[in-house]
């Protein structure tokens, strides 16, 4: 039977090849006509989401204005200037109002919002919020306390939209648990702020909200994914911020944008009522926590959410209050410590902060032991990437139907949709020549039927990582966090080089980031050598995205076991307090 035949045979319109061109023809021009108004529609809803946070700005400046007009003795430089241990303080023997203090960082965050873009929303329940202080009898530890939240977390009346377009227009009905929290202990949650798309990214931009900078140098990313918090913070229109980290998404901010950060045990808080593209993802543990200018007020907020409240709200969260004696203690540390993890060669300023740090802390009287975290490459590769992508990326992949992808994800949303089968032949060509590549595209893969085995890697792993701390009898680990602050567009493509942070999400350990250097002349020159441990794409890529730095801060990481948040603390206390007399001293 010809072609011809076997066309009029199943439809004899068909039988006519010029009706056969014109039907293909016209099944092109729907295909081409459908994916334009769908495109369309992402762009209406993102136009419409972008209308909502302007006229929700309106409505922050008109408060703010109206309450200047109203009170023009207010002394906002004053209030703006003191720590957040000192405001309390002053909130809650009532020499400052806590309406003096809203408004004073209301107008404080419109400003550097409009500097660096870094708000998303104005929680306007705030202003009721006031009201309730007023009638409550017990003064909470937070009283009065303005806070800003990551966009993700769900604020009654508010989007949470994760940068994706499949989560606008989702009005949550109810406050997460962490934010009722807040607000039982006076706080008032007042913005909330940017991320990037997906939140898989340490950079902080999407095509809804667009580009957050860093507000010490607006070259520079204020990194991820609660980039809008270390923003805000850092530019002085946030005292106290909630974040949450996957793989350092807390810690990369407060790094890149010199600001102290701590991510908990995981479900030390509670983590109820928060937007995820990677729900169900078990293998690697993410987490809530604060970020603020000093540890002080990191422990202030943790010692105000370890309350009744959260336990009663949230029984999964096992009912541990913070334990001040740990936290005030000045017993003599035992450190374990690490200049680099063999997996990306840190920075010139990254080793010099870790360097200068430890012989602070040996000065002070602490003890100072070498410690090389086992087999980074396997963690890495393995643990880490292998489990936050266990389904191949299926499910983050997904998340972009209906959605344009931001040009900031494309590099790793590209790699992450490729069918497994061409990730393995990719891995098997470029296994000669760039390693570390070729086994992060084969991690990326997933593990199928395995997860299981996965499961049981990370156990295994994590009793291997403990007891080589147990044996060299430690009570913390000094190492870096990466930095400094990355040139625009280079976090996403570097995800792996997050391996300095990832490795406390793997093992579900405390880490917390400590500002304690600016990188110098010295250290940019030092730079122009960098050539990494492997020499591949990755470390030429690095060296660029850290170039330009001249007088950014530079952090250190400190860690501590599962459930010992309090020690985490009082080690970073101990080492922002060193470093700050250092630099006074200078």
């Amino acid at each position: 039977m010809t072609q011809e035949r076997l066309w009029q045979v199943l439809d004899p319109s068909w039988g006519d090849p010029r009706a056969l061109s014109a039907l293909l023809c016209s099944s092109a021009a729907a295909v081409v006509l459908l994916k334009w108004l769908g495109h369309r529609q992402v762009q209406q809803k993102m136009q419409e989401a972008r209308r909502s946070r302007d006229l929700a700005l309106e409505r922050m400046e008109k408060a703010a204005r109206r309450f200047k007009q109203e009170n023009p003795g207010t002394q906002t430089t004053h209030i703006l200037s003191l720590t957040m241990v000192e405001l309390a303080e002053k909130l809650k023997e009532g020499s400052l109002s806590p309406e003096s203090v809203l408004y004073s960082y209301l107008d404080k965050a419109l400003e550097v919002n409009r500097e660096v873009n870094c708000v998303t929303d104005f929680i306007h329940g705030c202003e009721d919020q006031l009201q309730k202080l007023k009638k409550q009898k017990e003064k909470g530890l937070l009283y009065g306390i303005p806070i800003s939240i990551k966009d993700h977390i769900n604020c009654k009346g508010h989007i949470s939209s994760g940068g994706m377009v499949k989560f606008l227009g989702q009005v949550k009905e109810e406050d997460s648990v962490i934010v009722q929290v807040l607000k039982h202990q006076g706080a008032i949650p007042f913005v909330k702020t940017n991320i990037p798309q997906t939140m898989i990214n340490y950079d902080c931009s999407n095509l809804i909200f667009g580009q957050t900078l860093n507000p010490l140098n607006h070259q520079k990313s204020p990194g991820g994914s609660s980039g809008g918090e270390g923003a805000l913070i850092a530019g002085g229109g946030s005292i106290l911020g909630i974040g949450s980290d996957v793989a350092g998404s807390i810690r990369l901010p407060s790094s890149f944008c010199g600001l102290c950060g701590l991510k908990p045990t995981g479900n030390r808080i509670s983590k109820q009522g928060v937007v995820s593209p990677l729900v169900g993802m078990q293998s690697v543990t993410a987490m809530l926590g604060p970020m603020a200018r000093d540890v002080d007020s990191l422990a202030l907020c943790m010692r105000a959410l370890l309350c009744e409240e959260m336990f009663r709200l949230d029984p999964t969260v096992p009912p541990i209050p913070f334990d001040e004696e740990v936290y005030t203690s000045s017993n003599p540390l035992r450190i374990g410590y690490y200049e680099g993890d063999g997996y990306f060669q840190p920075s010139p300023s990254m080793k010099r902060a870790i360097q200068q740090t430890r012989k602070l802390l040996q000065d002070a009287g602490h003890t100072l032991v070498p410690f090389a975290p086992p087999k980074i490459d396997y963690m890495v590769d393995e643990l880490f990437t292998r489990g936050i992508f266990s389904d191949g990326a299926a499910h983050l992949v997904d998340c972009f139907k209906g959605d344009i992808v931001d040009p900031n994800l494309k590099s790793q949303f590209n790699t992450y949709r490729l069918p497994a089968p061409v990730k393995r032949i990719l891995a098997f060509l470029l296994k000669p020549i760039y390693p570390r590549i070729a086994r992060d595209l084969s991690a990326l893969c997933g593990v199928g039927k395995n997860l299981w085995d996965q499961h049981g890697a990370v156990a295994a792993y994590r009793t291997e990582f403990i007891a080589k701390w147990r044996k060299l009898r430690l009570d913390v680990i000094l190492c870096p966090a990466l930095g400094p602050a990355f040139n625009h567009g280079y976090a996403g493509k570097l995800f792996a080089a997050t391996s300095y942070t990832n490795l406390y999400n793997v093992l579900n350990f405390p880490a917390g980031v400590v500002p304690v250097s600016t990188v110098t002349r010295a250290d940019e020159e030092e730079l122009k050598h960098y050539q990494g441990h492997y020499r591949d794409p990755w470390d030429k890529r690095l060296k660029e995205a850290v170039e330009g730095a001249v007088g950014l801060p530079v952090a250190v990481q400190c860690v501590a076991l599962p459930w010992q948040e309090e020690l985490c603390l009082r080690f970073m206390k101990e080492v922002e307090m060193l470093a700050h007399n250092t630099k006074r001293n200078v």
